[in-house]
């Protein structure tokens, strides 16, 4: 199912039943903006990885050794 708008799900452990309902003009704007920090946080790790693999990579260049060759050492 997919839903175009912001949507919630409350389940009842009770009954078993399932309720969908549409979030309110202020719950959205609170989801979109923990989306957007999440979206943001996201980014900053992946850069924060591509940084700390270039370094290791100039290491190993530096070395003259592959990545794998390293693996064997380290193995």
């Amino acid at each position: 199912m997919t839903l175009t708008k912001w949507h919630k799900k409350i389940y009842d452990a009770e009954t078993s039943k399932e309720t969908i309902i549409e979030l309110t003009s202020v719950e959205i704007v609170e989801a979109e903006a923990k989306q957007a920090k999440f979206l943001i946080e996201i980014d900053k790790l992946k850069a924060e990885q591509a940084a700390k693999d270039a370094t290791k990579q100039a290491v190993l260049d530096k070395l003259g050794l592959s990545a794998d060759e390293v693996a064997a050492l380290l193995g």
